[in-house]
């Protein structure tokens, strides 16, 4: 395939890397991550071979949901650093070649923030109508509590004037109008305000509860939710041509792809979704060691506008929601990789990260990580899954698998000088802990999982066809392996044994002659019949070029 092409739509081959300021790298020795030390830190994401950056929330913020609860949206928390040190890091990563994107937050903003003080102080004042705002909770408004744990309305009753106001996510994050066109105005300005310090894009929080418009807001102003969407995906190409949105959408396939817009087949709102549902789908798949549910949900996943696609993942910083599972899968799931209810979340997730899931098996992880390497879609990792982190379930709820970078073996795992009490969250113990599990012992160690990821970053950026060609499941008659192929220019295939046993399997690849193996030296001859015999071992996993 053509280099020029596959720059242009950077976004479909491209490696993200998220990461949360403040867990990453403290430079000062209070106890925060910040700019400064990730700045430092960025080489470490160059010799991954990241090519966007995905920066979780660094604004200010009382921190009460961990940065998602913002007081100024044009703003650097003080705790991480100054607009300065954000430009210094800036002009780093593109000296690097890594685009970055950050996190747009703006379905909500923290109680805290100017705006809402103005807004309930009076129902006559001058941002009363940047919130949504009820005498009575409407019968017909939003449904659903998303934390169930913390929450039993999505409705707070204020004092001062006497009405409700909404909140989807926590009590102390109300809801903005996005019917409100000064609401909009003012997105559009946080957007043009960030692209202007450098910013290739942003990931989208919450995307179809900031569209929703259900029995709360003023249908006159907003009668078509995804025009909003579509203007300001309009407003990001204007302003960079090459920028993204990367949407949160953890709805059905059907559902999911109206986010992406139409526009003749090129997509005209986000550019890239989440794929939640290949992703539960999955982890069924690793529970039962059978490929079927994955290899299902992949062939039955619709097909992306000509320049959108889906964005793949292991991991995320959230709980692993397997809410679009059935209750009995998600049995399955939890039984296979987190019995415990400690283990779990609001009943639908899972509060643990791959490695501790998987027993610390070293073949099924890096099995796992080649499958996410070569699906079709954009992979993005959550940092530390490049070493293997897991999680620490002494910490509240979701923030297990937010704990600090393990970087040495030394205090804190190298991340701050501080007393651990002043850290963002405990570091992991037990057998994943710095001690085990860190940056300093693998980047020189061929055989570690960090080379590993290293070795399939390269390798995926060698193959474009995975990003950009057709897909097809190969049927090599084998439940326990997922073989596919990607046509587009060239043809590569990949070959995954979920199973614990040795398997033989037979590739058809009638019209070649021989597969050659990106992953491993080697060449497997195809047979007169149109057939390539490949044998792998538990947990194992080929990569190859058909010629």
């Amino acid at each position: 395939m053509k280099l020029t092409n596959t720059a242009d739509v950077w976004w479909k081959n491209a490696v993200v890397y998220c990461l949360d300021v403040e867990t990453y790298a403290d430079s000062d020795g209070d106890g925060h991550g910040d700019f400064r030390g990730l700045t430092q830190r960025i080489d470490h994401l160059h010799k991954l071979g990241v090519t966007c950056l995905w920066l979780m929330p660094f604004y200010p913020s009382p921190d009460r949901d961990d940065g998602y609860d913002i007081t100024d949206f044009y703003g650097v928390d003080p705790r991480l650093g100054t607009l300065g040190d954000f430009v210094e890091f800036m002009r780093t990563a593109r000296d690097r070649g890594i685009r970055v994107i950050a996190d747009l937050v703006v379905n909500h903003t923290s109680d805290q923030h100017p705006w809402f003080a103005d807004s309930r102080s009076s129902k006559d004042s001058a941002k009363r109508d940047w919130y949504v705002w009820a005498e009575e909770p409407p019968e017909d408004g939003p449904q659903g509590v998303v934390f169930p744990d913390q929450e039993t309305s999505l409705w707070e009753l204020d004092e001062p004037t006497g009405e409700y106001y909404l909140h989807r996510f926590y009590r102390y994050q109300p809801d903005l109008n996005v019917a409100n066109p000064e609401v909009r105005d003012e997105i559009v300005r946080i957007m043009g305000f960030w692209m202007e310090l450098g910013l290739s894009g942003f990931r989208v929080d919450a995307v179809p509860f900031l569209l929703e418009t259900d029995g709360q807001l003023d249908a006159a102003n907003l009668p078509d939710p995804h025009d909003y969407l579509c203007d300001l995906r309009a407003f990001l190409s204007r302003r960079n041509g090459e920028g993204v949105l990367l949407g949160e959408v953890n709805l059905p396939y059907a559902d999911a792809m109206k986010f992406f817009g139409h526009a003749d087949g090129v997509g005209d709102e986000l550019t890239m979704c989440f794929d939640f549902i290949g992703m539960q789908q999955m982890y069924l798949s690793l529970a039962r060691q059978d490929s079927g549910a994955l290899a299902r949900s992949l062939t039955e996943r619709p097909k992306p506008p000509r320049d959108a696609h889906w964005a793949t993942f292991v991991r995320n910083h959230d709980e692993l929601t397997l809410d679009k599972l059935t209750e009995y899968e998600r049995k399955e799931v939890f039984e296979a990789f987190g019995p415990d209810k400690d283990m779990q979340l609001y009943d639908r997730g899972l509060r643990r990260r791959l490695p501790s899931m998987l027993g610390g098996d070293q073949r099924r992880i890096r099995m796992v990580y080649s499958m996410l390497f070569s699906l079709p879609g954009t992979p993005v990792l959550f940092y530390g899954e490049e070493i293997g982190m897991a999680e620490n379930l002494a910490a509240e709820g979701r923030l297990a698998v937010r704990t600090p970078m393990q970087w040495d073996a030394g205090v804190n795992g190298g991340f701050s000088t501080a007393d651990a009490k002043a850290l963002p969250g405990p570091v992991v113990e037990g057998k994943f802990s710095p001690k085990h599990v860190n940056v300093d012992q693998q980047h020189r160690d061929p055989d570690s999982l960090l080379s590993w990821i290293r070795l399939l970053v390269e390798r995926y950026r060698d193959c474009p066809e995975f990003a950009w060609g057709d897909f097809q499941i190969l049927d090599v008659d084998n439940p326990a392996v997922l073989a596919h192929r990607c046509d587009a220019d060239g043809t590569v295939v990949a070959v995954h044994n979920l199973g614990d046993a040795e398997v033989t399997v037979k590739l058809p690849m009638k019209d070649f002659e021989r597969l050659e193996d990106q992953l491993q030296d080697g060449t497997t001859k195809v047979l007169k019949n149109g057939t390539a015999k490949i044998t792998l071992p538990p947990y194992g996993c080929r990569w190859f070029r058909a010629s």
